[in-house]
């Protein structure tokens, strides 16, 4: 079934590219997004938990993040319409054309069950990430994408060497996601750690967690704001699914303790540059990037305690991808207000743009984790697990990198409410309605904070049993 739809996919998109006008891009579009919704309405009518075409499975962690992924598109397409509308039409159409087989090459990923089909795929989203980079044809945007070519290229040239590790260590050929577990279980020690910390570091560049998280900040600067909503949560979540498969195969090894420890490494790290380095920046698009490789670090920490906070990372992940993506999408509609992102000189948006700037404030609230934001749960069960294990130490951390980032992020955000603006505005360009819309995805986190549905909390902990 998978197939037919990738066919479906690849030739909307390869077709946008030719689209001779807005309106055909527009139908095309819309012709996608509704074959997507066709698509999960058969996954959900009857083949989920399914494997379709030897290589994809529908099962619970994939079918979750597609769900999300479907649902923010929507909402990332709508925007772009707007965003780009004053564009040329062969910039315009190249872009959505991009953007569309972006969202194919992510969808593959979820649903992937050999470990070589997801590393095939994520090198995919590299290519069509970097077309989206370079929509501007500016020298800013042009470094911007070679870097993400050399650096998201060369981390996926590292992940490769860990699976042919994984690989030497098996005594098999296998590569699906089902036989591994068992095919390593008796491994060399010493290869399967060597594996898992190349394979890590090689798709730290999608997750955006350290080591390599720079190239996801410089991405979501250089990409359109409402791609960059895309980047920073649908394509954040497939370099997540695919370390926490890579994860979940050590489960029942000798090497478990190990490899939590260096995922508690990993997040105390990726949470250290994220706090610190939301001070430093002056651009918005940077700072909620910065906040992503936070709540990342985050997440790899509730890896890295185990227990609950297993549980706790994928639903912060979910969370995240709701909060985060109407975040960027705000921030679309404060570009078309003012003449750029810069921190130090935007401000009275709360005067030019209610709406948005009340928006901005309830975002605030969300990735603060302040209740009832959902990740204040996730937090809240991580710290606690941490406790039960005696890692006070890791309390201490969190809790002091954590003040740095509601500082920061406050004072940020109210600035651009409530300080005196001091650039160029274009109060013309409002479009309400947008506003409106991407308040629908923050207000959507906050139910899910308020009520966890049976049918979420269900299938996650299906997904956490290891």
């Amino acid at each position: 079934m998978i197939y037919i739809f990738f066919a479906i996919w690849l030739a909307i998109g390869a077709s946008a590219f030719l689209a001779p006008n807005r309106r055909t891009v527009h139908r095309l579009c819309a012709v996608y997004l509704t074959s997507h919704a066709l698509f999960a309405g058969l996954l959900f009518g009857g083949n989920y938990l399914t494997t379709s075409g030897v290589f994809f499975t529908f099962d619970e962690l994939g079918t979750l993040f597609y769900t999300l992924l479907a649902v923010v598109a929507v909402f990332i397409f709508i925007h772009s319409e707007a965003y780009l509308k004053r564009d040329d039409i062969k910039d315009y159409r190249n872009y959505f054309a991009l953007l569309m087989l972006l969202t194919t090459a992510i969808t593959g990923v979820y649903f992937a069950n050999n470990i070589a089909i997801t590393w095939i795929l994520l090198e995919t989203t590299t290519l069509c990430g970097a077309g989206i980079l370079y929509y501007r044809r500016s020298e800013a945007t042009l470094e911007a994408t070679w870097k993400y070519l050399f650096v998201c290229s060369t981390g996926i040239a590292i992940a490769y060497l860990g699976i042919l590790l994984l690989c030497a260590a098996a005594t098999n050929s296998s590569l699906s996601y089902e036989d591994l577990p068992q095919i390593i279980a008796n491994g060399n020690p010493l290869y399967l750690k060597a594996a898992f910390l190349l394979v890590l570091t090689g798709y730290s560049c999608k997750m955006e967690i350290f080591p390599l998280y720079t190239i996801g900040v410089d991405a979501n600067f250089a990409a359109p704001a409402p791609a960059s909503a895309l980047l920073s949560t649908g394509l954040v979540n497939a370099g997540f699914l695919a370390i926490f498969r890579i994860y979940k195969l050590f489960a029942n090894t000798a090497l478990f303790d190990w490899v939590q420890n260096v995922m508690l490494i990993i997040g105390v790290m990726s949470l250290v540059v994220g706090a610190l380095f939301l001070r430093r920046t002056n651009n918005y698009k940077r700072f909620l990037s910065y906040s992503t490789v936070e709540n990342m670090g985050i997440v790899a920490i509730g890896l890295g305690v185990g227990g609950a906070g297993i549980w706790a990372a994928v639903f912060h992940v979910v969370c995240h991808t709701l909060i985060k993506s109407g975040l960027f999408l705000q921030i679309a509609i404060v570009r078309q207000v003012y003449n750029g992102y810069r921190i130090n000189r935007l401000g009275d948006y709360i005067n030019i743009n209610k709406v948005g700037a009340i928006a901005l404030i309830i975002g605030m609230i969300a990735v603060l984790a302040f209740p009832p934001s959902p990740l204040f749960i996730s937090e809240l069960m991580i710290m606690t697990e941490a406790l039960a294990g005696g890692a006070w130490w890791l309390i201490v951390i969190m809790v002091l990198l954590l003040c740095i980032v509601i500082f920061t992020i406050c004072h940020r955000i109210i600035k651009l409410c409530y300080q005196p603006n001091q650039d160029e505005l274009h109060p013309s360009n409002i479009d309400r309605r947008l506003s409106y819309s991407a308040l629908v995805l923050l207000l959507a986190a906050f139910v899910v904070g308020l009520w966890q549905p049976e049918l979420l909390t269900s299938i996650i902990d299906k997904i956490v049993t290891l």
